[in-house]
């Protein structure tokens, strides 16, 4: 069986291949960004400006679907780098991992860097019941329910803030409409958006590198549904991609652009 690499920092417990993974995710957007605006020209772009134009223009008129036009370049930042973020991070399990087998001779615990990453009580369970005991330092982060999550308060803290400081009044309005007893129930609406946010990229994620894990140990004779089931996850990962980002719109939209509407 598989164990993620998790250290204790100051009481907190970290994995580090979900480190890895977002780090290298950062990496890979910013060199994308960073190529695609390095040597941009009117009258011979690159093949990857005109990549990037085509991703500007999606992502432009995913959000201008959710507000009016005219605010819709506000947030064409923020779309781009959470759709291209989420994206890479879906994607970055799929091609290879990283493994440290743990010899069936071994006894005490695992470290790693001189920390404890698997405890001597894990590792002598995992021999007494016969099970291969390995450690993963690759996945993709958002088959991490932590980062997900981190993703889905940010969005949450941001669409109240807009909310609040754009739109005051229709927004505490709404919480008491259409009768002021159903507030209990509105609230808990705002509460269940992050909560379903950080779920559905969660699990769609993680069940596919499940699904990879178990494919690979039926050997060679699992290469040709792998090959379909990768390329059946870059569409997922990218639908996620894609999801996430115009729910965030969707409700940025309905929390901070009324205001603007009646004016």
């Amino acid at each position: 069986m598989h164990k993620f690499p998790v250290i204790e920092v100051g009481g907190f417990h970290l994995d580090l291949s979900t480190i890895v993974g977002l780090l290298v995710s950062c990496v890979i957007v910013f060199a994308l960004a960073r190529a695609a605006v390095r040597n941009l020209s009117v009258d011979n772009p690159s093949k990857l400006q005109n990549f990037m134009e085509w991703v500007v223009e999606f992502v432009h008129n995913t959000i201008a679907s959710t507000m009016p036009l005219h605010m819709a370049k506000k947030f064409i930042a923020l779309g781009m780098t959470l759709i291209m973020f989420i994206f890479v991070s879906n994607l970055l399990g799929l091609p290879f991992g990283i493994v440290m087998e743990v010899k069936e001779d071994h006894h005490g615990p695992v470290e790693f860097l001189g920390f404890e990453i698997i405890s001597a009580e894990e590792v002598e369970e995992a021999h007494h019941e016969g099970k291969h005991l390995s450690v993963a330092f690759w996945k993709s982060p958002t088959a991490d329910l932590s980062v997900t999550a981190g993703l889905a308060i940010m969005v949450f803290v941001l669409v109240h803030w807009l909310g609040l400081a754009r739109n005051t009044k229709h927004y505490l309005k709404h919480y008491f409409e259409p009768y002021w007893f159903f507030l209990p129930l509105n609230i808990l609406k705002e509460l269940a958006k992050p909560l379903t946010l950080a779920l559905r990229l969660f699990a769609n994620i993680f069940a596919g590198e499940v699904l990879i894990s178990t494919i690979l140990m039926i050997t060679w004779f699992g290469l040709p549904l792998m090959a379909v089931w990768q390329g059946f996850s870059i569409f997922v990962g990218a639908i996620q991609a894609f999801l996430f980002t115009i729910l965030t719109m969707v409700y940025i939209s309905q929390a901070a652009v009324h205001h603007e509407e009646e004016h």
